[in-house]
């Protein structure tokens, strides 16, 4: 059993997602996301780092997995965005977890099937395999997505660590 918290960045709005993982299974138990206020910058990461810390003292996931700065058009607001996910980090390296990072495109394909997925398709998918009652809402659905990513990942290197082992014994 391992607990999972998935990360969403954001200056404005960050989503958080934790997933409990027994065996290949993943299975729901909490998301939401942080509001920040204000128009000062510091006072935003602030915002970002003391949720996050929140977050994890509530439910005390043994992981983080966060989402990796993408260049969009606007090289303000990549900034912005590079520095909310900077604060989000230190809160986990803080309460001393394991912080694996995931590129946007490799989230939508472990979740969706295609790297190309939009929003609505990764919130549909996370209420599929979460077996979620309704549609979660989008930046926790993409924080989800992204724990989700980081189990499957998990999962693949423990089969691949396991199928060496079984190969070195046969020798």
């Amino acid at each position: 059993m391992t607990l999972i918290l998935g990360i969403d960045p954001g200056s404005r709005i960050t989503g958080y997602g934790v997933i409990n993982v027994v065996g290949s299974r993943s299975e729901y138990v909490a998301s939401g996301c942080i509001r920040i206020s204000g128009d000062h910058l510091p006072d935003r990461l602030q915002q970002v780092f003391e949720g996050v810390t929140e977050v994890i003292s509530l439910h005390s996931p043994q992981e983080m997995a966060i989402e990796q700065v993408f260049m969009a058009r606007n090289a303000d607001s990549a900034l912005k965005l590079g520095q909310a996910r900077g604060a989000a980090i230190v809160a986990g390296v803080v309460k001393s977890l394991p912080v694996s990072e995931y590129a946007a495109r490799a989230v939508k394909q472990a979740v969706v099937g295609k790297g190309s997925a939009d929003k609505a398709q990764v919130q549909h998918m996370v209420r599929s395999i979460l077996k979620l009652p309704g549609l979660p809402q989008a930046d926790a659905a993409d924080a989800l997505a992204i724990a989700l990513c980081h189990a499957n990942t998990r999962q693949g290197l423990i089969n691949l660590s396991a199928a060496g082992s079984r190969r070195r014994q046969m020798r």
